[in-house]
């Protein structure tokens, strides 16, 4: 990550390395809660909302070139269930390391003769500016991997009845008659006509009937 403009050490996420110092070996660790940033998860599938807690427990390790960062988060996700798709909350604990590199520190924690010309690889690295640095998209990264993919509100949830929509847990025994298409068509075509076929029968009596008179 490129160096951007210089921290808020008033954001949650924002945290001072400065009781540690430079020196290799030294050790903090903070406990914190938070408010739960927007965009915290998988969009439209499940996520933490937006102001949610978040427990955080971190440990803070000085090392040559920069800060290690080693923790857990905590919270309670919100989703839908893929299967019946109704509303579900899921405990989340996401946990992660990260290195917070010194910027005038090479790989080895060695101070850099000249500006490093490899954007690329800046790109990728995060920093550490003026003692602080951002959690924020260490944590998202975390709580995103930690997140299923496809959350359902139950193991052995069976979904919805694929012809009324029926939740099937619910109602295991739930289902349908199963009518063949073929013979359904045969009795709609015998309902169609039964009507006019007892017309053209009336009719054929009543012919019949006058012939019988007139060869009388």
């Amino acid at each position: 990550m490129a160096l951007n403009a210089r921290l808020d050490h008033r954001k949650p996420l924002v945290f001072d390395t400065h009781e540690l110092g430079r020196r290799p070996g030294a050790l903090q660790r903070l406990t914190r809660e938070i408010d739960a940033p927007k965009d915290l998860g998988i969009a439209g599938v499940i996520g933490v909302p937006e102001g949610a807690p978040v427990e955080l427990e971190l440990r803070l390790e000085s090392v040559m070139e920069g800060v290690l960062v080693t923790g857990t988060a905590r919270a309670q996700a919100e989703g839908e269930c893929v299967r019946c798709l109704e509303p579900l909350q899921l405990d989340v604990e996401a946990e992660f390391q990260e290195m917070f590199s010194y910027p005038d520190a090479d790989d080895r924690g060695r101070p850099k003769a000249e500006p490093a010309d490899d954007a690329e690889e800046d790109e990728d690295r995060l920093f550490i500016e003026d003692g602080l640095f951002d959690l924020e998209p260490v944590l998202r990264d975390a709580v995103v991997l930690a997140l299923p993919m496809q959350p359902v509100c139950q193991d052995d949830c069976l979904g919805l009845c694929s012809e009324c929509g029926a939740r099937l847990t619910d109602d295991p025994d739930h289902h349908h008659d199963a009518v063949d298409i073929r013979w359904a068509a045969l009795q709609g075509l015998a309902g169609s006509l039964g009507d006019g076929e007892k017309d053209e029968m009336s009719g054929a009596e009543a012919e019949a009937g006058v012939d019988e008179k007139q060869e009388k």
